[in-house]
């Protein structure tokens, strides 16, 4: 019975309160599986998301071969799966806007052996994969036998049945969409859509740009961001990941600027939305570039600190927060904060007072067996080439408990770079004065950790290897030696 706030003070009568208990009961789903060929073993409803099958239900087959999946609440639209016992073979259907649904299956052959009862959109779905699994198994002949041409006559051939085949199956899509536009298979073909090409054979770099610019404008031609069914498919994801990994730029400003646009195009549909800012973060709260660790901070401060993502637990929440918090202090393009520093000889060492087009900060241990390995290789990439261009190593001890091995180390490897470490006072005076002590704001959280700052003290990279920090280097110093010199009027 749906719950009726104490503030509504309505009398009901039996008829009423019936009818409101009854149609609360209808809005849940009912799929029922017959499968002849078991006779007891548990069966699952599973349905997409992403690129993992997620269990809805679970139900166990009578000895008539009957399970029944039954909640209160309404299925929410995609592709779902029946998973049969042994987890060796399933069945896809649709749901929508149908809840009560009979399967009948006869696993011998579940194709066309198999029917379903109580939604119209099985019919063309199931129609569909028939006639796919045919132009399937002719596109992969068509494709082996391209492969094995022995001569461009056989290639051309196959390449033209393949192009024949897959334009047949496109239009085949097409019927559908024109003729059903409303229905959840319609939405699943718009959504697979690849955007055409405005000139197949580019010839120059202007071609190749009108090209992309015009592929990125219509990639999304065939999504509504507004229409949940796309989100439980096989579909969507690929679409979404191949957008940002290929498609769009991969600079921080221009993956902010689409996370914040395709956000707002879902911003009337809650699934849809809660989907794509659960991928963004997923993605960038780890990113595979420097510096796309902007993009989660981003998210971070203009959504999850707002209170939108309230479907997150505590948990998740809190791992969120204490990542951006790492994280926002240490932005490629930002200026590095400050280190009030002791070195060796108990002489107080500022970051900010070393003078040089750049620095090299490195976080280690001597206890680390990863730092006493690379801490040598970097000492010697800087004897051979950082310090003849001027390049300053400031190197940080990560645990002040290990002060006395920290310095036997540096003697035994003679590393003569700016040694420091944090002493006991300074620490107390960060935490006295509430502020975030150096490994929050350089996100150390293993070692050895490098940064590079420019002489501005702005980050240019970080948590590079010695080798790619050498090349970042290199780069960097031949291209600040090739600027022109303007002249000086005398």
């Amino acid at each position: 019975m749906l719950p009726i706030p104490q503030s509504m003070k309505i009398i009901f009568t039996l008829s009423v309160f019936l009818l409101i208990l009854s149609s609360s009961q209808a809005q849940g789903f009912k799929v029922t599986l017959e499968t002849p060929n078991y006779k007891s073993g548990l069966a699952y409803l599973t349905y997409y998301f992403g690129k993992n099958m997620n269990i809805e239900d679970s139900a166990i087959l009578s000895n008539k071969g009957i399970a029944v999946f039954q909640k209160n609440e309404k299925l929410l639209p995609g592709v779902y799966s029946i998973v049969f016992p042994g987890k060796n073979k399933l069945f896809d259907f649709l749901v929508g806007k149908e809840q009560v649904i009979h399967i009948k299956a006869d696993t011998s052959d579940l194709l066309n052996k198999t029917k379903v009862t109580g939604s119209e959109e099985n019919i063309l779905f199931q129609q569909y994969q028939i006639m796919i699994a045919s132009k399937g198994a002719l596109l992969q002949k068509e494709l082996a036998a391209f492969k094995n041409s022995k001569n461009k006559s056989d290639s051309d051939l196959h390449a033209k049945k393949y192009a024949d085949l897959n334009r047949d199956l496109n239009n085949y899509r097409d019927v559908i969409i024109s003729q059903h536009p409303n229905s959840m298979l319609a939405a699943l073909f718009t959504s697979m859509k690849e955007p055409k090409i405005l000139n197949s054979h580019p010839v120059t770099r202007e071609d190749s740009v009108n090209n992309y610019q015009y592929y990125k404008k219509h990639y999304w031609d065939g999504i509504t961001f507004m229409d949940d069914r796309i989100i439980r498919t096989p579909f969507f994801l690929p679409k979404v990941e191949k957008y940002f990994r290929e498609v769009v730029s991969q600079a921080p400003d221009s993956i902010i600027r689409e996370s914040d646009y395709l956000l707002l195009l879902a911003r009337s549909s809650p699934e849809m939305y809660k989907f794509l800012l659960n991928w963004l973060t997923d993605e960038y709260i780890n990113p595979r570039y420097m510096g796309q660790d902007a993009v989660f901070v981003h998210l971070f401060e203009r959504y999850h600190s707002k209170g939108v993502s309230d479907w997150l637990n505590e948990k998740q929440m809190k791992a969120i927060s204490d990542r951006a918090y790492m994280l926002m202090s240490n932005l490629i393009g930002e200026q590095a904060a400050n280190l009030e520093m002791t070195d060796t000889s108990e002489i107080p060492s500022s970051l900010y007072n070393i003078d040089s087009s750049y620095i090299v900060i490195c976080f280690w241990d001597p206890t680390c067996s990863h730092c006493r390995v690379e801490v040598p290789r970097l000492d010697s990439i800087y004897n051979a080439r950082w310090k003849q261009e001027g390049v300053k190593m400031y190197g940080v001890l990560s645990d002040s408990k290990e002060k006395q091995k920290w310095k036997e180390f540096i003697k035994e490897h003679h590393l003569h770079w700016i040694n420091v470490y944090q002493t006991d006072e300074q620490k107390k005076a960060i935490e006295d004065a509430k502020k975030p002590p150096f490994k929050q704001l350089y996100d150390v959280v293993q070692t050895p950790t490098l940064y590079l700052l420019d002489k501005d003290k702005r980050i240019v990279a970080k948590k590079l290897t010695p080798e790619q920090m050498n090349d970042l280097l290199q780069t960097k110093i031949k291209n600040q030696s090739l600027k022109p010199v303007a002249n000086t009027v005398r």
